[in-house]
């Protein structure tokens, strides 16, 4: 593994040569960091499902540099789609249309549709003008962990692969883009993001549909970020209610009893009012902002700080029940799914 600066435009001109190439560029995007391979080239999508661990069954987005090229890669682009680009791309929104012939099926799970973004960050944007190819890229960590939002989280993950990651930074929204179905009548939701269904319905002036869970564990996916378990950190997750601090507190004293835990082991979570209330001073603490999109920009940041430390137990509080919160409250729901199903 190589990382290099993104600043420099000589890496920016030979990491796009690697990717036509076929090989592995890991890229920041303004969401979370890329693990990119030349979307037609089946032997180069491959090599992302190998690095990642990632299951066959969970599709990859691919990112072009702008809508020209992403219609190249659908069979139809669609007045809703042509709408939602007009008003978010360069952005955090990936839209699900009915794929073109050239796709391969590894990019899309064997499914009939494909996931377009034009990301707005600026290494990514000039990373595929240069490339000049479409670019499958799904977060830059092994498969179910937690997605990496600066270039030291991807090395952590995927140390071990032969990737080129460009150092840009931190990314700026922190979590995983909006994906929404526009392939047909009505627009279907399958991944809730920094994008709200409210602002796309208001949009589009018409009712968005939330997509049905899968009811398999290895059923396809029609959007990447669907998987009941994902972005988990090592540290076990467990959820408690919204500003209950006596359910907070609770929860870490059987968790320390249970599991024959110092409390120094368990990190918790939470908002400063909840953890004013409750006695945790020596658990590692942290602090969860009243803002979901500070939230969102935070929360791996957060999650890969607790498995830094070595935790093995992190209890979470749960956000509000509004709308605003359904991305953060999806991401955090499918890290504490491991305390179900592992």
């Amino acid at each position: 593994m190589r990382c290099l600066s993104a600043a420099d435009s000589v890496v920016i001109a030979a990491a796009a040569h690697r990717l036509r190439e076929g090989q592995l560029v890991a890229f920041p995007t303004e969401t979370v960091y890329g693990l990119g391979a030349h979307a037609l080239d089946p032997e180069a999508v491959a090599r992302i499902y190998a690095a990642k661990g990632r299951p066959a069954h969970n599709p990859i987005i691919v990112h072009v540099a702008d809508v020209e090229a992403a219609r190249a890669l659908v069979a139809e682009w669609t007045p809703q789609a042509e709408r939602l680009a007009r008003r978010w791309w360069p952005g955090p929104l990936t839209l699900v249309l009915r794929k073109a012939s050239s796709v391969p099926d590894s990019v899309t799970a064997g499914l009939p549709k494909v996931g377009v973004r034009v990301p707005a960050h600026p290494v990514a944007l000039a990373l595929l003008q240069a490339a000049r190819v479409p670019v499958a890229a799904p977060s830059a960590n092994r498969s179910n962990e937690v997605s990496p939002t600066c270039a030291a989280h991807v090395v952590r993950s995927l140390g071990e692969a032969d990737v080129w990651v460009l150092d840009g930074g931190a990314c700026a929204v922190g979590i995983e883009s909006t994906v929404i179905d526009v392939s047909g009548e009505t627009p279907v939701l399958l991944r809730p993001g920094g994008i709200s269904r409210e602002e796309i319905e208001r949009e589009l002036g018409i009712t968005v549909r939330v997509a049905a869970k899968a009811t398999r564990e290895d059923e396809a996916r029609v959007a990447p970020g669907m998987m009941r378990k994902h972005y988990a950190p090592k540290a076990r997750v467990h959820l408690v209610p919204y500003g209950d601090a006596a359910t907070l507190q609770a929860t870490v004293d059987r968790l320390a009893q249970e599991a024959q835990l110092d409390l120094r082991q368990i990190a918790v979570l939470a908002s400063s009012a909840t953890l004013r209330q409750a006695n945790l001073t020596e658990c590692a603490l942290f602090l969860a902002s009243s803002d979901p999109s500070v939230y969102a920009h935070q929360l791996y940041a957060y999650l890969h700080a607790v498995d830094e430390r070595g935790c093995a137990v992190l209890v979470i509080e749960s956000t509000p029940e509004l709308s605003v919160w359904d991305a953060v409250r999806d991401r955090i729901q499918r890290a504490a799914a491991q305390a179900e199903i592992s």
